[in-house]
Parts: C-alpha cells; structure tokens; sequence
C-alpha cells in the first residue's frame, strides 16, 4: 500500500517570479492591526505560544474498518525568524506538517516537517506545469499583499495545504514526480548530509530517521525513496567505529526489504549492505552465517560480491549528496 528558513528554491524548479510578498512584512501599523502583536513590554512567552498553538489539535477519527489512511495536518504555525527585532529582516510563517498513517488506533510515530508558503507555491506551480489535469479541481491559496501573518489567513491556508497534499499523494502521476519527492525531504537531507560531512552523526540519525518514516508513510516499502533513505540510515549509523544503538535495528530492515527485490537499478546497493550488516554482527558478536551465506549465493550465480565499494559510496551513486564519501 502506498504510505506518502530560509527561502530555498525546489532544484528542478527555478522560480522565474519577483520577490515574493509572502516574504515582506506588513507596514508595523498594518501588521500590529491584523496579528495583535503585544508591545516590547508583553509577555514574549504568551505571545510565542500564541502562534504554536493557533489551531487546536484535532480529535482523533479512527478508519471505520481499521485500515490504514494517510492523513496530513498543519496544527502549528510560527513567524520566523524567531526573536528578531530588526524590521529590515524579513519574515515568514513556518507551517508545522504532520504526516500520520492512521487506522482504528493513531498512528504514535508521526513524521514532522516545516515548510513555508514558497515551498507549497513551488510544488504546487511545478505539478501544475507537468499534469495540469490532475490539479484542476485544487484551488491554491494566493499570495496576499497585506494581512499575511493574520491568524484567519494562516488558518485558510493550513487546510488548503493539507488538501492539496493528500489529494497529490493519492496521484500516482504526481506522487512519483521528483517535485513531490523534494519537498518532502530535501531541506531535511540537506542538513542531515552536512552533519555526516562534518561527522556530526549523531545529530544527522534523528534527522535521517524522521526522513525515512515520512516517505514509507507515503510510497511503497520497497519503492527507490524509501529504500535510498533506509540505506543512508544504515550507513549513517555504522560509518563511526561505535555503531549507533539503533543501527541493527535499521539494518534488519534494510535487510527484509531487499528480500525478492526487482528493481534493477538498486540492486548495486544490495551487496555493500550485505557487507556493512556482516561487520555490523560481527561488531554485535551476531552469528554472520545467513548473509555469508547470501554473499556465497549470489557469487555462485557469477554476481561479484567482492566489497569494492562501501554503501554510503554507493548510495551516492544514486544519490549524489553533499556528504564526503
């Protein structure tokens, strides 16, 4: 079953369009009208929570047959950059995304991420462009001169956002096209190969693991995106000489889902995991014996399985990234 800031610009995607209002803030007297924005002396607390909390959170509503439904929902959104007071910098509302996959229970480990009016715009303005078919029946909220930090505003568009997500990932045509598959991970992986980068891995795993939970909520287990992300997991937890906590966990996975794997073009990362879990069970004192054994399967059938090539070497193969190799 399918499961699916600054401003940045989509990469297939350049925008041709001039500075974005969204972007701009209101004249301070227009502003403080629509936001009620206390003065210097007001609780900065208050009024941060304000924003964080401008939509209630919604009842859970389990599926009527306890099958899974993909649900989308924005219940937080905030002005960025926080804690400036400088009115020459521009600022913009962060909307909170959450991803869940619910049936008769909630789904207790939801996928977050932060994105902008312009990423939503971009996506929306890319997909157009390629299947206008599909989106004929989806009004996109429009940009706004003034009024756009307003509570009401924020609100209308959190669910037309919502809206046009599930209706894109519902969209064969459109679920598959790289638009949709960057923006949901691309300002995310961006960071967490920079952290590998710099050997910060134990701040890129967290990053990487929300990553891969958001995508195989939305495409199939053993689709190209979620098995790229559940390999850079793998290979972000065993690339120190301690091996992250959580990396046999990930390696497990990674391991059943390469099982009666077809797709031709991921194959070449089969063999560096095979080699990465058989160091990983003999750091763990794990018996090897079942992967030798599939190493020694796959050279009997003339397949080289000698280990010339580690697995994030191989991912970046695919997925050319930032991270050193």
């Amino acid at each position: 079953m399918h499961a699916v800031m600054a401003k940045r610009l989509l990469p297939h995607d350049p925008s041709t369009d001039g500075p974005d209002p969204d972007d701009e803030p209101d004249s301070p007297a227009i502003e403080a009208a629509a936001l009620a924005i206390p003065d210097q002396t007001a609780d900065r607390t208050a009024q941060k929570a304000f924003w964080e909390s401008f939509n209630p959170v919604k009842r859970f509503r389990p599926t009527a047959d306890g099958s899974m439904e993909l649900r989308f929902e924005i219940l937080r959104a905030h002005i960025m950059p926080r804690e400036i007071e400088d009115a020459k910098i521009k600022r913009f509302i962060a909307y909170e995304l959450t991803v869940r996959q619910d049936s008769s229970i909630m789904d207790e480990q939801p996928a977050k991420i932060e994105r902008r009016y312009t990423d939503f715009r971009e996506l929306y303005q890319c997909l157009k462009r390629q299947h206008p078919n599909e989106l004929s029946n989806i009004n996109f909220p429009s940009k706004v001169l003034v009024g756009n930090f307003s509570t009401e505003l924020i609100a209308e568009r959190s669910a037309a956002f919502t809206m046009f997500l599930t209706h894109v990932a519902s969209q064969p045509k459109l679920r598959d096209l790289d638009a949709f598959l960057n923006f949901l991970q691309h300002e995310e992986l961006t960071q967490a190969c920079q952290y590998l980068d710099e050997r910060r891995n134990e701040m890129a795993i967290p990053i990487l693991e929300n990553c891969f939970r958001l995508l195989n909520k939305i495409y199939m287990n053993r689709s190209r995106p979620v098995l790229l992300i559940l390999c850079r997991l793998v290979a972000a937890c065993t690339a120190s000489p301690v091996p992250h906590h959580s990396a046999e966990h990930w390696a497990l996975l990674a391991l059943s889902r390469f099982d009666t794997l077809c797709d031709i073009d991921l194959l070449p990362l089969y063999i560096p995991l095979l080699h990465t879990c058989a160091h990983l069970w003999w750091q763990r004192g794990l018996d090897q014996k079942p992967i030798t054994d599939r190493l020694t399967d796959m050279s009997r059938q003339g397949i080289n399985t000698a280990n010339i090539t580690s697995l994030m070497q191989a991912i970046h193969k695919l997925d050319p990234r930032t991270e050193t190799i």
